[in-house]
């Protein structure tokens, strides 16, 4: 609310210190809105470190700030979702939607948001393939464009889906990063979440202990609109690392562990044939 607020007091521009923690060179965007009655000013994030310095300098006395920004809006374009899917052996038409999002913000290049999540998805299918699991229902495999600026992906997907008469039964996401597994939450009534806690035992010696009412996802969100009573899980990895990257230019594949990686797509095909053979 920054750019908004401090246009209301005459403010020509607003530059904040980055939400986020590690003291680095790569500010978090954060985000931001306009309101039509309210003049539009440039607004900015400096970088923790950038913002320490600039507080110094203010100790010292007046200081002279140079503002450059190129930030634009460009209309929108044709793009698509991409999917992949194996068929139920014993109800094809009831479906299972498990995916991540294709695009990424505009800095860095998305590997934890979503990248990983795009191959946690995609890996929990190849792991199925490559063991020859039959599962009852079909499993789809959603990779989402537009999750960043409007959704478009998730609500065109659910819209497209329920057109053509398909039934979605459930839908797992993974968009919280490729860091170590801890679990998954439940977006939906009681029974559907005492359903994954039934499947503790099974994964809690494997480091997977949180299955708790919760968030589902950002994607799958839409599937709500246009199925009553759907249950959405959503992936929960170790959360404190990732704003380290989220949105900043640091969220580069370097910064993906690869172990911790793998240990998410096992994770998600453990979870994702449990879903299956309890519906």
């Amino acid at each position: 609310m920054g750019a908004v607020e401090a246009a209301k007091l005459g403010a020509v521009a607003v530059v904040i210190r980055s939400l986020a923690l590690p003291q680095d060179d790569f500010p978090h965007t954060g985000s931001m809105y306009y309101e039509k009655e309210i003049a539009k000013i440039p607004a900015g994030a400096l970088s923790t470190n950038a913002a320490n310095e600039l507080s110094e300098e203010l100790k010292k006395g007046k200081v002279t700030f140079l503002l450059e920004m190129d930030c634009r809006d460009y209309p929108d374009v044709q793009s698509y979702n991409v999917m992949c899917e194996i068929k139920g052996s014993e109800s094809p038409d009831e479906i299972i939607t498990i995916g991540g999002h294709l695009d990424s913000w505009d800095t860095g290049e998305g590997a934890h948001d979503d990248g990983a999540g795009v191959v946690h998805c995609l890996e929990a299918l190849r792991i199925m393939k490559e063991l020859n699991i039959k599962p009852k229902h079909t499993i789809r495999v959603v990779f989402f464009m537009n999750e960043e600026n409007g959704n478009k992906g998730g609500i065109g997907y659910a819209s497209w889906t329920k057109e053509k008469g398909e039934k979605q039964i459930a839908a797992v996401e993974s968009d919280r990063g490729g860091f170590s597994p801890r679990g998954f939450e439940c977006d939906g009534s009681e029974a559907q979440l005492q359903l994954i806690q039934q499947f503790s035992k099974l994964l809690k010696p494997y480091g997977l202990y949180h299955f708790e009412k919760g968030y589902g996802g950002v994607d799958i969100g839409p599937l709500k609109q246009q199925y009553t009573g759907i249950p959405l899980y959503g992936f929960v990895p170790d959360s404190q690392r990732y704003f380290d990257f989220h949105h900043a230019p640091s969220d580069v594949f370097e910064n993906v562990n690869k172990r911790e990686l793998e240990l998410g797509c096992a994770s998600m095909a453990a979870f994702v044939y449990l879903l299956d053979r309890s519906l």
